[in-house]
């Protein structure tokens, strides 16, 4: 048996930003349009009037400042309201692979190691770009990788379930070495249109190298435990599908066929499940919160990652010590804690613990305690 470490990690950010200010004029704009449209249905009370949104209710309600996307026109046109991604040939790399090129080259370069010392990529998604073949099977081809790839999708926990897959087979010594690589078009499938949640998401892509930690070139982070857990919930949920053709109104515009989500029961029933996970998690690896320096958590809600903070460290935590990333880069699905496990770790000294803590649709939690070694 192996010990597994994340000897490298790596974010792409696309070029492309959406300050709140920008999307609030193109929502309000979309409003007055719908609005002007449907005017005599509302009038006779069968339709209600759109509100409008504004900085200060996105900052209030999520703590999210601006986001990066692939393509801002498409979004900031009220005519559209979508990101507008060009048509590839099948010949070409897609957006995906793409995104997941830059990260892994990234965290390869970090750990000092190439393709040729990887066995395994993991593309771990909330959304995938086609059914087949895999995404993380051309992920593997453009970086010419040996062995084997697959996709999966655990929503926003797809990161840390990726790591936890990727980790039992380093341990087990099936590999020696895999990439978890999180390409994140969280623009795609989110509903501009809608009020309630038109400002949560943006588009990133991040990796983790995890590897023998006897392999290990440089500072890494000896993987302690890994712990994922399931639950499932309809509070978070997307119907789009390859069977949307097969139904009446496949090719209807669907409100549920985006992003959906009740934000309510979602903070109510999930921030209780993640800060019992982690809790036990801690407790059965004998870590007492006093030990922990750092919480990465998933990068959705601030109010949500500063009740989960409290609640583990039985306190109200440090600056640092429970990072968030999102007030520029928003809710990037499963890449969120990578994104602050990346760029908030170099600092931490040999031996510190810090747990990586990644939450979403399903229900669905995974844990990752590390140590940091020098």
């Amino acid at each position: 048996m192996y010990t597994p470490a994340i000897t490298g990690s790596g974010v792409f950010t696309p070029e492309n930003t959406i300050t709140n200010a920008e999307l609030v004029v193109a929502f309000n704009a979309y409003a007055d349009r719908q609005n002007a449209r449907n005017a005599e249905a509302i009038e006779r009370g069968e339709m209600a009037r759109m509100e409008y949104s504004s900085e200060e209710f996105i900052v209030k309600a999520s703590g999210i400042e601006q986001r990066y996307v692939m393509d801002k026109t498409g979004i900031l046109n009220p005519e559209i309201m979508h990101p507008l991604l060009r048509q590839r040939s099948d010949e070409e790399p897609g957006i995906m692979t793409e995104m997941a090129v830059d990260a892994c080259r990234k965290a390869l370069a970090q750990a000092g190691r190439d393709a040729d010392d990887v066995d395994l990529v993991i593309c771990a998604a909330s959304n995938h770009e086609r059914a087949y073949p895999a995404v993380a099977i051309e992920i593997q081809e453009a970086l010419g990788i040996k062995g084997f790839g697959f996709d999966m999708n655990v929503a926003c926990s797809s990161a840390t379930f990726g790591i936890q897959a990727a980790a039992d087979m380093v341990r087990s010594g099936s590999v020696r070495a895999a990439l978890v690589v999180n390409p994140e078009i969280c623009s795609g499938h989110l509903e501009w249109r809608d009020r309630d949640c038109h400002f949560i998401f943006g588009d990133v892509a991040t990796a983790t190298l995890i590897e023998r930690i006897e392999d290990a070139k440089g500072p890494h982070f000896e993987i302690l435990s890994t712990r994922c857990a399931t639950q499932f919930s309809n509070n978070i949920r997307n119907n789009n599908g390859f069977l949307r053709r097969t139904r009446p109104d496949g090719l209807a515009d669907r409100r549920d066929m985006q992003f959906m989500q009740n934000g309510r029961k979602v903070f109510k029933e999930v921030v209780p499940m993640v800060s019992q996970h982690i809790a036990d998690h801690m407790s059965d690896t004998d870590i007492e919160s006093g030990d922990l320096k750092r919480l990465w958590l998933h990068q959705a809600n601030k109010s949500m990652n500063d009740f989960i903070g409290r609640k583990v460290l039985g306190r109200e935590p440090e600056p640092g010590e429970q990072p968030n990333i999102l007030q520029d880069y928003a809710n990037t699905s499963s890449a969120g804690s990578i994104i602050a496990f990346a760029q908030n770790s170099e600092d931490l000294e040999q031996g510190d613990l810090g747990i990586i803590c990644s939450f979403g649709a399903g229900y669905s939690v995974g844990s990752v305690i590390l140590r940091r070694h020098n």
